[in-house]
């Protein structure tokens, strides 16, 4: 299998990898035992990337995929983690930011406990957009120095940045010691604003995870969950864009996972799942032979849609 270079981090990666969120519960119940299901059928498919956040469920993410890796050779995966952004348990959207030197310590002691390891490949900071950018100045600073300080002492291997809005990316890539970057909702079927990272990305070693190549849940036949900021309207074109794939005798999430996984210059794209069927099934498993893609439905879905693109609200 082909593993690709993740910027100058010294990881190389399948072009798919694990994005834990699902095991939290935050598109819906979960049943442990299958997202753990899920966990190994994505190490035995070549998948060698987990990311996960303690804000995943009010730490559930993380449990359940500790479970999952117990007595997994640690060199058999990358494993990464977020800080800053913390959730009630069940919970996704009801949200507590901490970007304190303080407490971003006690997240990555309480994080290794619950995923049984002493040392994350990369560490996030993670979501420090939200409360309408109250605390972004705060990440951005003490959040900042306290995660190179753990890169100093060998905790983790390198300082990442998980977050949304694009003018907040570009001040990361110019500006931020990162040496990954999780960006997501950027390179999917509906925006491809991602492109615009890409030059200094490749000047500076910068590693693109480029996350949520089904648009969190929007590029999916069941739709988004609550939580996502969508309107009404929106979820409708959406939707349209979907019953058109069906009608095709495709499926939307499969076009949307094809696409994204598709691009030379993007190391490795993020999905999640909590089923093992769906990990295993077409959707996934046809992006990994590399199969054509339905290039008129693809065109017509993505006209449908209209290049889209979401803000936080």
């Amino acid at each position: 299998m082909k593993y690709n270079p993740l910027g100058q981090t010294g990881l190389n990666v399948f072009r798919l990898s694990f994005g834990a969120s699902a095991l939290g519960g935050v598109y819906g119940k979960v049943d442990e035992a299958e997202g753990i299901r899920a966990v190994h059928t994505a190490l035995e498919l070549g998948i060698n990337y987990f990311d996960v956040a303690p804000a995943y469920g009010g730490t559930v993410a993380e449990t359940v995929l500790g479970k999952a890796l117990k007595g997994i050779p640690g060199d058999r995966y990358y494993l990464s983690t977020k800080v800053g952004k913390y959730t009630q348990p069940g919970g996704y959207g009801d949200d507590t930011l901490d970007y304190s030197r303080a407490r971003i310590r006690a997240s990555l002691d309480e994080s290794a406990r619950r995923l049984g390891t002493d040392y994350f490949d990369l560490i996030h900071l993670h979501d420090f957009e939200y409360h309408h950018r109250r605390h972004t100045e705060w990440a951005l600073t003490e959040g900042v120095a306290a995660l190179v300080e753990l890169k100093k002492e060998g905790r983790v291997g390198n300082v990442s940045f998980g977050i949304y809005p694009m003018d907040l990316w570009h001040r990361v890539f110019n500006t931020l010691p990162a040496d990954a970057a999780l960006v997501h909702n950027h390179y999917c079927l509906h925006d491809t604003r991602l492109l615009e990272l890409l030059p200094v990305a490749k000047t500076k070693g910068i590693g693109i995870i480029n996350g949520s190549p089904f648009g969190s849940g929007l590029l999916t036949e069941r739709g988004p969950a609550d939580w996502h900021p969508a309107t009404v309207a929106e979820r409708a074109v959406f939707a349209k864009a979907a019953a058109f794939c069906r009608e095709q005798s495709t499926s939307i999430s499969q076009l949307a996972l094809q696409f994204s996984s598709q691009h030379r210059e993007i190391p490795t794209t993020l999905f999640s799942s909590a089923l093992k069927y769906l990990v295993f099934d077409s959707s996934l498993s046809r992006s990994l032979v590399s199969l054509p893609m339905r290039l008129r439905t693809l065109s017509v879905a993505a006209h449908i849609i209209g290049g889209s693109a979401f803000e936080n609200r």
